[in-house]
């Protein structure tokens, strides 16, 4: 794949996302609800069942931290499975996850423990190159660290390590516990692109095929548009499973030279041409509010809000995409309208088998 137009071709705002100088800008209202508002959300019964299970995790999952060596291409591949604690003969659904730039398998736990409490497996991988390693070292080296990791090799070699991941656990002994017909591709931030790619996206004419097809579905947070010249229906034609697609009004970084937009993210949802998708846009929050860290004081409410929401509405969408829950979406939507600044659901056929249609 040598020629990928690099700095088209990767999402310029996964390098600063994470940089110090990356800020959220305000686009126009609505956008924010009152912190009075954020604190009556904490009564929505998805907050309240994490904050249940928050105190009993080792009751309800297991996580097996597991170390591989992918000796073809040299690279270690450290991942992190979250397993229903009991679980022994059981076929669970399997959530395949990669982390955003410098992060790690165990950045995103609240998303794994979550869905393994809930009777999914949930594989963490942790991509060496782009992962929590680059902020170690020199400050002034730390812009070069960060043009490496989103570079093209290291974004190939992300893909692969998925394969190789996706192929060591159905070798384990833990294989018995997959279902291998759901399996579902997940990630935050350059981890969406990841997962994009993964199921079938083509930013450039020569590169080749590195869609995965034993993944029926994926889910998107903070998913990034591809700079290149090409339409993004053309760059995404060859996804063809249903998608998540989460996002909230504040996710947007700007630094000197580059803007990235909320709207966006919206772009990559109406463009994809898979045969369901779901789209969710909270307000208030910003681009790391998915990600796990900490965040500022002023927005603990809303870091706990949203991130309870994401939990729930992603596996919702795993249950409805499954089969487990035919309305477990619109459900969720029902509970969580006051958090919702847009919601869509397009279906080429709805619940009841009748033709092509858009819920807005």
């Amino acid at each position: 794949m040598a020629g990928f137009k690099q700095k088209r071709f990767f999402f310029w705002w996964a390098l600063v996302a994470l940089l110090s100088l990356s800020a959220c800008k305000q686009s126009p209202e609505p956008l924010q609800l009152t912190q009075q508002q954020w604190a009556e959300h904490l009564q929505l019964p998805s907050v309240q069942q994490a904050s249940e299970l928050s105190l009993s995790w080792s009751d309800k999952v297991t996580q097996h931290e597991l170390q591989w060596q992918d000796s073809a291409r040299g690279r270690e591949v450290p991942a992190l499975l979250y397993l229903p604690a009991g679980v022994s003969a059981a076929k669970l659904p399997l959530i395949v996850f990669s982390h955003g730039l410098g992060g790690s398998r165990d950045r995103y736990a609240y998303l794994g423990l979550y869905w393994a409490s809930q009777g999914f497996a949930s594989l963490h991988l942790q991509h060496i190159g782009s992962d929590r390693q680059i902020w170690r070292g020199s400050r002034l080296t730390l812009p070069f660290r960060l043009m490496s990791a989103a570079g093209e090799e290291e974004a190939l070699a992300r893909v692969a390590d998925v394969r190789f991941g996706l192929d060591k656990l159905l070798q384990s002994e833990f294989a018995a516990l997959i279902d291998q017909n759901k399996l579902i591709m997940a990630g935050h931030s350059y981890g969406a692109n990841t997962t994009m790619l993964v199921l079938g996206a083509k930013a450039e004419p020569h590169q080749a095929d590195l869609r995965d097809a034993r993944f029926s579905a994926g889910m998107l947070i903070s998913a990034p548009p591809f700079y290149n010249d090409k339409p993004l229906s053309q760059v995404l034609a060859g996804i063809a499973v249903p998608t998540l697609h989460i996002t909230n009004t504040m996710d947007e970084i700007e630094v000197p030279g580059y803007h990235s937009r909320p709207e966006e993210r919206i772009d990559i949802y109406q463009a994809m041409p898979g045969p369901e998708k779901v789209l969710a846009v909270f307000y208030g929050g910003n681009h790391n509010i998915f990600s796990g860290r900490r965040q500022k004081p002023e927005l603990a409410l809303q870091d706990k809000v949203l991130k309870a929401a994401t939990q729930s509405l992603s596996a919702a969408f795993v249950r409805q995409i499954t089969g487990e829950g035919p309305r477990a979406v619109a459900q969720w939507r029902q509970q969580h309208q006051p958090l919702l600044a847009q919601f869509e659901q397009y279906a080429t056929l709805s619940t009841a088998g009748t033709a092509r249609q858009a819920l807005n």
